[in-house]
């Protein structure tokens, strides 16, 4: 098969040629050529067929630092293998990640993922393989193809991939890739060297819309001829995703069980699982709304209006509790309480918009809650994307109180929690009622700000609770929550 894409890029020599009057090669194939060349030589990369990346690193959890602008909490990576079989677009990645900060459930974890073509697929510590949702295949394609040796040798080897748009921007000599596959990338070579310093990738990510997914390479070392990168750094947007220092690379070592069983090649792709909401009154004027996932929401009654506590998870999961909290009464949802900043409890914050509903959050939220409104959403259009509504804000500080004569709900903000530094959580005072959002989770095995939660419901805020409705977990009584958070502190 090596032998047609050779040709094909012979072919643009010749094609460049007969314009000019004397032999050239156009730009954008030269630039790749000369990629190939720096990396080893197009002969040689065109022979390998496996290669496997070792080595360890750290994995930012975006979404989920203490404050908007603070440092993104971290995972360190160890034991990282990624093998890669060139011929068949074929990888499986294994690592073993442990946390660096305060998380509330196994703190190491060990993954093991799989690409065979266009099939994911998961391994549990069983070694029991399943296919996951084909909603993965595009960022474990972007995984795959953002390595120097990938990119170039499927531009080299591959007449369906193009290459276009060469252009200079300072010291780095950059050109636009499009797969067979449609996959637009855009790699940059260092001038001087002609060694492949980045590859690009756009994105969409459903918190912060159209996102670069940028990968840069460095400390390149030659193995069996061919120079491969011992540094390996992918941003997303501004935010560090992965950062790999790689101990050995390998090539054409044994990659058989890279291919997925065929037990999950035969499986159907998993079906997205419905998106139910349920609606359980936990007082007068007061509804829970669970069903689906982990991520509930409560509907306070006011005299002529409905408030939400938490718009989470996503734009379908927030749509989904915005129309069932419409059914709860016929006065209008006007308003929605978001617990904090983190991803999963503010990714409902654009459909809450697009929805006309005014947002109540710490006022140190604004910030970053404008920026994600403003950013563009155009590879997926969202509902605030093809509805668009300017925001409406009412910020809290300390504390808030919304009140008339049907209800009254104290919001407070969590002081000084190592974890969550936006948090508001809700008091109802007629029903020794709180409503509360990474406070606790009954299902937590750690609870390591447990202390400062007591401390800022009895002492802070001086407020007598006889139960919690979370937004993660079961409902429980305080005094269940109390114990289980000092006894697996």
């Amino acid at each position: 098969m090596r032998t047609p894409a050779r040709i094909f890029l012979v072919s643009l020599v010749v094609i460049g040629s007969a314009g000019a009057g004397c032999l050239r090669t156009p730009a954008e194939p030269q630039t790749i050529l000369e990629a190939a060349d720096a990396l080893g030589g197009r002969h040689k990369l065109l022979e390998i067929r496996t290669l496997t990346i070792e080595g360890e690193g750290s994995s930012p959890n975006v979404g989920q630092n203490t404050m908007p602008d603070g440092e993104l909490p971290v995972w360190k990576v160890t034991e990282f293998k990624r093998t890669i079989d060139l011929d068949n677009s074929r990888m499986r990645t294994t690592q073993l990640r442990t946390a660096q900060f305060l998380f509330a459930n196994a703190n190491t974890q060990r993954q093991n993922q799989g690409l065979d073509g266009d099939i994911p697929f998961n391994l549990g510590p069983d070694g029991s393989a399943t296919r996951a949702p084909d909603a993965v295949v595009r960022d474990r394609r972007i995984e795959l193809l953002h390595h120097p040796l990938v990119i170039v040798r499927m531009a080299l080897n591959d007449p369906s991939t193009k290459v276009s748009g060469f252009r200079t921007t300072g010291n780095q000599e950059i050109v636009e890739i499009t797969t067979g596959k449609g996959e637009h990338l855009t790699l940059a070579l260092d001038a001087a060297t002609r060694l492949p310093s980045s590859v690009t990738s756009m994105s969409y990510n459903p918190n912060m819309g159209d996102v670069a997914i940028d990968t840069t390479f460095g400390g390149y070392q030659d193995v069996g001829g061919v120079k491969l990168p011992t540094r390996i750094t992918t941003k997303i947007d501004k935010y560090p995703q992965f950062d790999l220092t790689v101990a050995r690379n390998s090539i054409d070592g044994d990659a058989g069980y890279v291919a997925a069983p065929e037990a999950v090649k035969s499986a159907p792709a998993p079906a997205a699982a419905p998106q139910v909401v349920t609606a359980e009154p936990v007082g007068k004027g007061i509804w829970w709304l669970a069903g689906s996932g982990n991520h509930r929401s409560v509907v306070f009654e006011f005299d002529e209006h409905l408030v939400l506590y938490e718009a989470p998870l996503t734009e379908t999961r927030s749509k989904a509790v915005i129309d069932k909290a419409r059914t709860l009464s016929s006065k209008p949802l006007t308003h929605v309480i978001i617990s904090h900043h983190h991803f999963d409890h503010s990714g409902g914050l654009r459909v809450a918009v697009a929805e006309g509903l005014t947002i109540i959050t710490h006022k140190d939220n604004i910030a970053f809650f404008n920026d994600l409104l403003a950013r563009k959403h155009s590879i997926v259009e969202d509902a605030l994307a093809k509805h668009p509504l300017p925001a409406k804000f009412e910020p809290v500080d300390d504390a808030l109180t919304l009140k008339d004569k049907s209800m009254e709900v104290q919001l407070y903000h969590l002081k000084d929690n190592p974890r969550d530094g936006t948090n508001l959580f809700a008091y109802v005072a007629r029903h020794r009622m709180l409503g509360q959002g990474d406070l606790y989770d009954s299902t937590w095995q750690f609870h390591h700000r447990g202390e400062n939660v007591i401390t800022n419901i009895e002492k802070v805020r001086k407020l007598k609770v006889d139960r919690q409705v979370p937004v993660h977990g079961a409902i429980e009584s305080y005094a269940v929550m109390v114990k289980k958070m000092r006894a697996n502190p």
